[in-house]
């Protein structure tokens, strides 16, 4: 799913490359008052629709993680190599993986609240980690094959391997413990599996809690935006610290002066980001753009939504 995000997602208000002239007299740019305006107009109904439908029942109540389930070392990866394969889940485990599922375990919370919930055997997290094998031979990167159809076959390869497509990660050892999650509530103590790996100094983490237990983070309903040239969207979080935020964008490889664009209320975090775009033609490519933000107050549980489409982003 990560290698596929910037090609799958619909970008709401994506700049163009036509349009009226900008505050700054560059065509193709709807002035910067317009776009603050529109943003805030559209964060405001976004808010409202969290406060009356979203924040209710699981949000307040049970365990809403706000970020990926597996979670990676503390302190990073040695090298890139690692890394890629940390993103594109290639493992291999040299050590037996119990198949028993253990008892309950409990989630802490920052309030001191607390949940018993299911969790899964070490078998189950690891093959929620493991994504297949590398496309290698010899250890060296092979491209996809093309159909027996021909080079105009329907299942032609169009795009080239990734890099580092032949890196894997050994798991040498796990143990059931704890990692700390991003959640609807809070930063909790979550209980994890936690994979001891070759070459790394600190273990990758896998939420232990069943599936039956991990609730869905709610989507309001939310009527249709119209497009304002100038206004995009927030894609994912890259990360949060206390008040700071840290998300992509999406923008087009025309769009310049690329600035984020907050609404933050007691329940809510509204974000998106305005561009001005260089006058003529344009292609199509989607650009993720990274941003920073520091809120009035830290986020603690308080949701971080996309202005566009309303959707609660996670940390990625």
């Amino acid at each position: 799913m990560r290698r596929t995000l910037a090609a799958l997602i619909v970008v709401f208000g994506l700049a163009g490359c036509a349009g009226t002239t900008g505050a700054g007299g560059d065509p193709g740019t709807t002035p910067d008052s317009d776009v603050e305006t529109a943003f805030a107009e559209r964060a405001e109904i976004v808010a409202q629709a969290w406060r009356e439908h979203a924040a209710t029942g699981a949000w307040r109540d049970g365990f809403v993680p706000l970020q990926e389930l597996t979670v990676p070392p503390p302190g990073g990866f040695p090298d890139g190599d690692a890394k890629s394969a940390f993103e594109a889940g290639y493992y291999v485990a040299e050590v037996p993986l119990p198949e028993t599922a253990p008892e309950p375990g409990t989630v802490r919370f920052p309030d001191g609240a607390t949940l018993s919930l299911p969790l899964v055997s070490a078998r189950e997290a690891y093959a929620a980690l493991d994504q297949g094998d590398p496309p290698c031979r010899n250890g060296t990167p092979v491209a996809p094959t093309p159909s027996a159809g021909g080079p105009s076959g329907p299942d032609q390869a169009t795009s080239a391997v990734p890099p580092h497509v032949c890196a894997v990660l050994t798991v040498t050892g796990v143990t059931l413990g704890e990692t700390r999650l991003r959640t609807s509530r809070g930063e909790a103590s979550v209980p994890a599996w936690l994979f001891t790996v070759a070459g790394l100094t600190e273990p990758v983490a896998r939420v232990a809690v069943a599936p039956s237990a991990v609730h869905p983070v709610p989507t309001p309903s939310l009527p249709d935006s119209p497009h304002v040239p100038g206004l995009v969207t927030a894609q994912h979080l890259t990360s949060v610290d206390g008040a700071t935020l840290v998300y992509q964008l999406g923008v087009g490889t025309c769009d310049y002066d690329i600035r984020p664009l907050v609404h933050e209320t007691p329940e809510v975090v509204v974000i998106g980001g305005s561009v001005r775009t260089k006058p003529g033609m344009c292609n199509a490519m989607l650009k993720l753009e990274q941003v920073r933000v520091t809120l009035a107050q830290p986020l603690d549980g308080r949701p971080v939504v996309d202005v566009g489409t309303g959707t609660p982003l996670t940390v990625r």
